[in-house]
């Protein structure tokens, strides 16, 4: 059978997908507050990066803003997953505000091994991408002494103002192979630098990421379901392309195009950390409607990571 005549058959289903426990966490705060307080809530910064979990917090009375000169006195303000600077957090608490923290676990653990070693007199290269407000929040631990690297060129240029006590954070949501080879000339240029016990890259990270892996090579097309301001949606969709297969992202199932999948019959489904599993249904009804027959879930890590709510949103 040519490529030409073949059609779309079957949609393997990347294990694990979609939702980790850090964004489970961050969207129940948002909407834990909003029964405990009523509407509206104010988060600062999308709370995770997906138009279809904003627009429902909007519709379910939550305000998304991104300076706190927009949120009225005594007001009740939820920190979104990605963190923030030490800036934001005097500014909260000199305005007043009632403030649930919902910055991912995995993301303040980095903020707090910056502040410990900071106190030991170490500086800081970061591993991320500028602008991610991940990056801001944790970059925003420190005055001075932190110096942001997106590549191997930028190791290259960085000029640190000391390199006997250095030490390296990353961005949980990286590619963790562009990581690693980053992370390695970092290595190269500062010996001694200091690593951190386990890697930042977060194990949802890891695991969508080892599952593209896993099932790239036996695909035609992937398709990963995720918003273009999400880092890890777009590192998968790099992964599935670096693999061989044609890789495409969605913010929702309209978003398909019929042409991507002539001549084409497997197609492999994904989602990033912040994507919903509604979203990956009505790609898959989408995909049924241009001809699969059948949706196989491939074998993956089973993730039991729970991360608990903040004190005051908990049930008694």
């Amino acid at each position: 059978m040519n490529a030409e005549t073949r059609t779309l058959e079957e949609v393997l289903l990347a294990e694990p997908r979609g939702f980790c426990a850090g964004v489970d966490r961050a969207i129940e705060i948002v909407e834990r507050a909003l029964k405990k307080f009523g509407a509206p809530i104010y988060v600062r910064h999308e709370i995770v990066h997906n138009t279809y979990v904003v627009n429902d917090l909007k519709a379910k009375g939550a305000i998304f803003i991104e300076d706190l000169a927009e949120v009225p006195p005594g007001a009740t303000l939820v920190f979104s997953a990605h963190g923030v600077s030490q800036a934001v957090r005097a500014e909260a608490a000199q305005r007043g505000f009632s403030v649930f923290d919902a910055t991912c676990p995995l993301v303040t653990k980095v903020h707090v091994e910056v502040a410990k070693l900071h106190k030991e007199g170490y500086d800081f290269i970061m591993i991320g991408h500028k602008g991610h407000p991940e990056v801001e929040g944790t970059m925003g631990q420190l005055t001075e002494g932190i110096y942001l690297v997106e590549d191997v060129s930028d190791v290259e240029q960085v000029q640190v103002a000391q390199s006997d006590r250095l030490a390296v954070v990353t961005q949980t949501t990286l590619s963790v192979d562009d990581a690693a080879e980053i992370l390695k000339a970092v290595k190269s240029r500062f010996p001694k630098v200091r690593e951190p016990k386990q890697q930042d890259i977060c194990y949802a990270t890891q695991n969508r990421q080892d599952a593209v892996k896993f099932m790239a090579p036996q695909v035609d097309v992937l398709i990963v379901v995720g918003s273009p301001t999400s880092s890890n949606s777009n590192r998968l969709r790099e992964l599935g392309e670096r693999l061989g297969a044609q890789a495409y992202m969605v913010d929702q199932a309209e978003d398909l195009k019929a042409e991507w999948f002539e001549g084409k019959s497997r197609v492999g489904l994904t989602a990033g950390a912040s994507a919903p599993e509604v979203l990956v249904k009505q790609v898959i009804t989408r995909l049924k409607s241009l001809g699969a027959v059948s949706v196989r879930t491939m074998p993956g890590v089973e993730e039991t990571v729970h991360f608990p709510l903040p004190k005051g949103l908990r049930v008694q």
